[in-house]
């Protein structure tokens, strides 16, 4: 040790020992204690007012909505969004018409198509005033019908799948005089279930249904009506996930139209 009233000598290349973080020394003292010891490095901290949170913006943009939404939404996801976007950008650039249709097989009525994702057997095409009851409500002010298509599918993939009208399985199907128009609305047969799920290997009855002019068919026309075929991709980077896409014609099925007028 060294002797009463001399300073012990500071060692070549010794450093002070860093002053204490001013959070760390504050945290030592209750900031609401009056009379407190105050560190010397501490700093006056004013406690929140837990009292009166402050208040939200009086409105939320839309940019805003829209990602607290997408916070919400687990990531895969986004693999059906992805799918849902890229299917429609293809039906704007031609979709089911990207390939001409003089070259397929033609079936008729009843005699099915096969493929990888699903077995589909049109039955029949009937016209009608209004079909409410399967989604398509016609306007007859504005000189609206409904066209109804009856197909049978199963589902060959080894998931289960919706089908909805603007896309999935409901995608491969197009009748030519509507230029492959997206269907109105898709619901089961038996109980008009909208956008029905296809389980794997299990036949459904579906009906497809379009809002068409009242004008555009007669009873016992023939229509075409175009199945396509999809392939399956594997997502990895904006798409992520196992989707089908790149719809090109595979059959045509000819069908009459039946003129039910009002269902009855």
């Amino acid at each position: 040790m060294s002797p009463p009233g001399r300073r012990r000598p500071r060692r070549s290349g010794s450093r002070r020992a860093p002053a204490r973080p001013v959070a760390a020394a504050a945290a030592r003292h209750s900031w609401r204690g009056v009379g407190a010891p105050r560190h010397p490095y501490a700093v006056v901290v004013t406690a929140p007012d837990l009292d009166s949170p402050p208040a939200p913006p009086a409105r939320a943009t839309r940019f805003a909505r829209l990602r607290a939404a997408t916070d919400r939404v687990p990531t895969r996801w986004f693999a059906g969004i992805g799918t849902a976007v890229f299917l429609a950008a293809t039906a704007a650039f031609g979709g089911l018409e990207a390939v001409a249709v003089a070259e397929v097989p033609r079936l008729a009525a009843g005699e099915q198509h096969v493929n990888d994702r699903v077995a589909l057997t049109v039955q029949r095409a009937v016209l009608l005033d209004t079909f409410p009851e399967a989604g398509a409500t016609a306007d007859p002010a504005q000189g609206e019908r409904v066209l109804a298509l009856l197909v049978d599918a199963e589902n060959r993939w080894d998931r289960a799948e919706m089908v909805q009208a603007g896309g999935g399985v409901a995608s491969t199907i197009g009748v030519e005089a509507l230029k492959s128009t997206p269907p109105t609305s898709v619901a089961r047969y038996d109980d008009a279930s909208r956008d029905p799920w296809l389980q794997p290997l299990v036949p459904v009855a579906l009906v497809l249904t379009w809002i068409v002019p009242g004008d555009l068919f007669t009873d016992g026309e023939e229509i075409e009506v175009v199945l396509s075929d999809q392939t399956l991709w594997s997502g990895s980077f904006v798409v992520d996930g196992d989707y089908w896409s790149d719809p090109r014609p595979a059959a045509v099925v000819t069908v009459p139209i039946e003129d039910r007028g009002d269902g009855s």
